[in-house]
């Protein structure tokens, strides 16, 4: 028993770390049942960087506060950041498009575009890979994922308003190699290989990673057009640690990521091939797209009159040096870049751009002395993205083209210092105190569009504070300030695919949000919960509009917009191997935010899960659920029909699934697996109504979204250690 408390709470070694808010029960107590948790729990990273933050000497890399861990994404059987994020307390994985079926992650109740997503602690993602690469960040080689939620969660991520998601990946001392095979329903396929390499003496450490995984198309109400997409991904990773003296340690991270998505037409009824659904635009326009032009019948247009194709290459790198100065000193120099490049078909609009990252960080702690911990240094982000259309292109008079499709391409630059200082105040108390200064440029580089839109100097604070009320409750208060500067069209719902009228952008300020929160945590024998509370004001909040002749506008809120947020997570070790979490969030949003949404976001959802492990065996089951939403604050104005006689229900019911897994280790180094995701076969389209609409203006929409668009999944595969 006293083994299995100390699984339940390991949590408690990371909120040692300053600045720690309260540790998500669902995301570390499911795990520590698992006996590849406990394996992992064993390995730790020694040498120049693991002796610094095992000393406390390294402040705030990324304030950690919820953490995932390995063992956590096997149980769920979570095959990208998407899947493994969701359940999640203060977390909304939100899908945005039934044709395209890109996810994004939301944090404390705000827009995904607030979340920033990091790898190995340094940013890789651009404004487009938030888009359409986040269901592509694969989970094999995955150590722990960190979810730090709040404005200025991090000083790596200022301008990350909702909070930051930290992807770390493995690291071991030893040789080995692992592989995981799934296969199941509609297409699932995925092929899992890690390989780690170390020498003899553990200086030079070597992960390579990869994963391939598919899902075919899925259409639940037979109208012959997919609520999820094909999804092909493909990732490749390698990672470098070297100890190169006793002082000095160097690292380097290379990875390459593919991703295809195909949506609309089924592949083999409606069309024999995704390049046969984008040829067919020469057969011109329809007269119905469904029969009687209504949504919920049979599907009679052509092709790309509802196709939706996303081609992406990424290629990500980042580097960096740690030094160790002295007992009191040390400095890291980072840099981390990515090249992004979609090419992509959205219903008869064709848009291809390119988006070029780098970040560059130093960053020097310093030791004061027993009570203060000093953290300070400079870095910078430049952001290039750059767009094309033939079917965006001006044409004078005599329909010549005259220029083409530039309207959403931009430079965004940042220049940034910081200073923090972590103060130890008594054994119960510390307080952390951190202020960033920031230079920053956007400018949308379109000719119409002369001179740069934002140029603004912003000062952004934060202050954290934990108290240690006795062993077993610890209470958190967090306030801080965020930034962040809106940039492309894809923030809205599908602006894009309105090409046919155009575009404009009318974006001069920066979003500026105040993030306060409360947190109470408490660490019991057998229990152990936390609650916490966040309130975030947020001001030029983004949003879609339209101008007076009809144009697509992206423009900014006059007024504030606020979002509260509350959750609880409780955690219970009702025997030795048997383990139950639960928790809850609910998101109540000003009506202002809620105008700023393309999609109705949730606003209630409930996780209640268990872990068993008898011997040689582990049992995970998950029952979830969302709440129902009056989308009539959203704006909702939906038919079934192009007449505009048959409107959609304007009240989104409560929505529920069930997600069980069952494994057998076969041996020490073989483990086998059968489990099913949404077990009973709950959808939107299968039971509810289809995701699909015309809009009050008579157009074709797909954003028609308050449930499940994918049915039951059952799979099975093994996994084994070489």
């Amino acid at each position: 028993m006293e083994q299995m408390k100390r699984r339940l709470i390991d949590w408690t070694r990371i909120a040692s770390l300053p600045a720690l808010l309260a540790a998500s029960v669902s995301a570390t107590a499911q795990d520590e049942a698992t006996p590849a948790a406990a394996a992992e729990e064993e390995v730790v990273v020694i040498g120049v960087r693991g002796r610094l933050e095992q000393a406390g000497n390294l402040k705030d890399a990324i304030v950690r506060t919820e953490e995932i861990s390995a063992g956590t994404l096997d149980s769920t059987r979570s095959v990208n950041l998407t899947e493994a994020m969701q359940d999640k307390p203060g977390v909304i994985v939100s899908n945005e498009c039934s044709m395209c079926g890109y996810k994004r992650i939301q944090l404390n109740g705000l827009k995904a575009e607030h979340t920033s997503i990091m790898i190995d602690g340094l940013p890789a993602h651009t404004i487009l890979s938030g888009f359409y690469a986040v269901d592509a960040i694969a989970t094999t080689g995955v150590e722990r994922i960190e979810i730090a939620r709040g404005a200025g969660a991090s000083l790596t991520a200022p301008e990350a308003i909702g909070g930051v998601v930290n992807v770390v990946t493995f690291e071991s001392l030893e040789n080995g190699f692992d592989i995981d095979l799934g296969t199941g329903e509609d297409g699932f396929q995925q092929i899992g290989l890690l390989g780690t390499l170390a020498s003899e003496s553990g200086d030079l450490r070597a992960t390579f990673i990869g994963q391939f995984d598919e899902r075919k198309q899925f259409d639940a109400d037979g109208n012959g057009v997919s609520e999820n997409p094909l999804l092909d991904n493909g990732v490749a990773t390698a990672r470098i640690s070297w100890d190169a003296t006793n002082s000095d340690n160097l690292n380097f991270r290379l990875s390459h990521v593919h991703q295809e998505m195909f949506g609309g037409p089924m592949l083999g009824d409606q069309t024999p091939s995704i390049s046969a659904a984008i040829a067919s635009e020469s057969l011109g326009e329809a007269a119905q797209l469904f029969i009687g032009d209504d949504v919920r019948n049979r599907y009679i247009g052509n092709a790309w009159e509802t196709t939706e194709w996303v081609d992406t290459e990424r290629l990500e790198t980042s580097a960096s040096w740690l030094r160790e100065l002295s007992n009191d000193w040390n400095v890291s120099l980072s840099a981390s870049a990515s090249s992004h490049v979609q090419n992509s078909f959205y219903e008869g609009f064709d848009y291809d751009a390119d988006d070029d990252m780098l970040y560059l960080d130093a960053r020097f702690n310093y030791s004061l002395n027993d009570n203060h911990h000093l953290t300070f240094g400079t870095d910078s982000r430049t952001e290039k993205m750059r767009s094309r259309s033939k079917a965006g292109e001006l044409v004078n008079n005599d329909g010549d083209p005259t220029t083409n499709y530039v309207s959403d391409s931009f430079n965004y630059d940042v220049l940034g210092l910081y200073l923090q200082d972590t103060w130890t105040v008594s054994d119960s108390v510390e307080v952390q105190m951190a202020l960033r200064a920031d230079q920053v440029e956007a400018d949308f580089v379109d000719p119409t569009k002369p001179g740069v839109e934002i140029d603004r100097s912003i000062v952004s604070p934060r202050l954290d504070m934990s108290y240690s009320h006795n062993d077993e409750w610890t209470s958190r208060f967090s306030v801080g300030r965020g930034y962040r500067a809106p940039l492309s069209f894809f923030e809205t719902d599908h602006g894009i695919l309105d090409a046919g009228v155009g575009f404009d952008i009318d974006i001069n300020e920066l979003e500026r949000s105040l993030s306060t929160s409360y947190s109470l945590a408490h660490e019991g024998n057998a229990i152990i919960s936390s609650f916490s509370i966040t309130n975030t004001n947020v001001e030029n909040l983004s949003a879609l509009d339209e101008t007076e002749d009809g144009v697509p506008l992206l423009t900014q809120l006059s007024g504030d917009a606020s979002v509260l947020a509350v959750d609880l997570a409780v955690g219970y070790q009702i025997a030795d191997n048997f383990l139950v979490n639960f928790t809850a969030s609910k998101f109540n949003h000003d009506d202002a935010f809620k105008s700023s949404f393309g999609v109705a976001t949730m606003e209630e959802q409930a996780n209640l899960n268990f872990d068993w492990d008898p011997e040689g065996w582990e049992v995970y089951a998950s029952l979830s659920g969302v709440g129902s939403r009056n989308l009539l604050a959203y704006g909702y104005e939906g038919y079934n029909d192009a007449a505009l006689t048959i409107p959609k229900s304007t009240n989104a019911p409560s929505f529920y699934w069930v997600d069980l897994r069952v494994a057998r280790d076969l041996g020490d180094r073989t483990t086998f697996y059968v489990g099913a995701n949404n077990l009973f076969d709950n959808t939107q389209a299968g039971d509810e109504d289809s995701p699909l609409m015309f809009d009050a203006d008579g157009g074709y929409d797909v954003a028609y979204i308050y449930g499940l668009l994918r049915g039951r999944e059952v799979y099975a595969g093994f996994m084994h250690s070489f």
